[in-house]
């Protein structure tokens, strides 16, 4: 066991890359299978490098009522960006910077939020600054900064502290 925990220190992390591999490639040759599964390894060691601390889910029940909500959001900013883009011109000038603050430390918590963030159409994480625990967002259709506070901690920082902290 300690020796395949050395040769394949992040099991379920080879897992995801080498599926993230032959679904890119679109096959599953051998050839594929094998540059995949060495593309994975190639990350799980590098994963070991970097020595990240150990992530625990507090409450995996959160994890999938956030997993749920991003996807609802996505797929309704999917919806409001094309009315935008294909609208009228008046909408288009409500694009926007922004600051809030955020009282998500962990950074599992803040990884995730970044990557919500930036997935979601009309959303882009531009900046974080950790010591004064401030996040700048760009927003296409900034409208009511106040309400896209509201929703970024309501909806996702909270679910996020429950998971992470």
């Amino acid at each position: 066991m300690k020796l395949l925990r050395r040769v394949l220190p992040y099991p379920l992390l080879f897992l995801a890359l080498l599926a993230m591999w032959l679904l890119m490639a679109q096959s599953l040759s051998a050839g594929q299978l094998l540059l995949g599964a060495l593309a994975a390894l190639g990350g799980c060691w590098m994963m070991v490098a970097l020595d990240p601390p150990a992530a625990r889910l507090r409450r995996p029940a959160a994890a999938a009522r956030l997993a749920g909500r991003v996807f609802l959001d996505v797929f309704r900013s999917n919806l409001a960006v094309g009315s935008i883009i294909l609208g009228n011109e008046d909408r288009r000038t409500h694009a926007g910077f922004m600051s809030l603050r955020l009282d998500l430390t962990s950074p599992y918590g803040l990884a995730i939020l970044a990557i919500i963030l930036t997935c979601t159409p009309g959303t882009q994480w531009v900046r974080h600054d950790p010591s004064r625990r401030i996040l700048m967002l760009h927003v296409l259709d900034l409208v009511d900064d106040k309400e896209w506070v509201r929703t970024i901690k309501e909806r996702y920082e909270g679910l996020l502290m429950e998971i992470f902290e």
